[in-house]
């Protein structure tokens, strides 16, 4: 996913309907507004009603978290990263993340907004819910969380100095951004660019990553 000149101001435009392009923008504060009352929802119904033990509420949401962070890495790499010759499939995966590496700081769409979010969520629920059935309602409040981190890390990457205890997760980003988008698919975590092997080489000296 290459563009001849990333451009960090500005923003793309997606669709010549105002209706679809406004669903293509969210802010965080959104997205949170969402999600935390169906965690807690969720984590509340799973112990009032089907009897979850709190234990492994704990152990099955922290799992959940766990998982999205795979879930993010494969997603990241294999979907929104996706080769393809076909100029309709090309198209898609510009809206889904091409538009982002062209206009990495356009902070409107550092989320996935709402109506998409919502029907993806569904659809995962469902589907863990089919293999899990009670203990859904614990591991999935951890996978959204996860989600919520993500999100929240991503927006901040793009949008503020890195706190020196998370410069790294700052610089891989910005790696994967401005010098090797074939490596550094994690955002909330390195651990699965660890495990396969695409951590994205430092910088060398004289060399450094702009992101200006």
């Amino acid at each position: 996913m290459h563009f001849d000149k990333i451009k960090n101001k500005g923003q793309a435009r997606l669709f010549e309907s105002e209706y679809l392009e406004i669903m293509t923008k969210t802010h965080p504060l959104v997205i949170y507004s969402i999600y935390l009352p169906i965690i807690c929802f969720m984590l509340y119904f799973g112990t009032s009603y089907k009897g979850l033990p709190i234990g492994n509420e704990i152990l099955l949401f922290i799992g959940g978290i766990i998982f999205w962070t795979l879930f993010e890495y494969l997603m990241h790499r294999y979907l929104f990263h996706l080769i393809s010759h076909n100029p309709k499939m090309q198209k898609v995966v510009y809206r889904l993340h091409g538009v982002h590496h062209e206009f990495p700081r356009d902070k409107e769409r550092l989320f996935m907004p709402p109506v998409p979010s919502l029907i993806l969520a569904c659809i995962l629920s469902t589907m863990m819910y089919s293999v899990m059935r009670a203990n859904v309602f614990a591991f999935f409040p951890g996978f959204v969380f996860g989600y919520l981190v993500y999100g929240s890390m991503h927006f901040a990457i793009h949008a503020y100095a890195p706190p020196r205890f998370l410069k790294a997760l700052w610089r891989n980003h910005h790696l994967h951004h401005y010098r090797s988008d074939d490596k550094g698919f994690g955002v909330s975590s390195v651990l699965w660019d660890i495990v396969f092997k695409t951590v994205p080489e430092k910088e060398k000296e004289g060399n450094t990553v702009s992101a200006a």
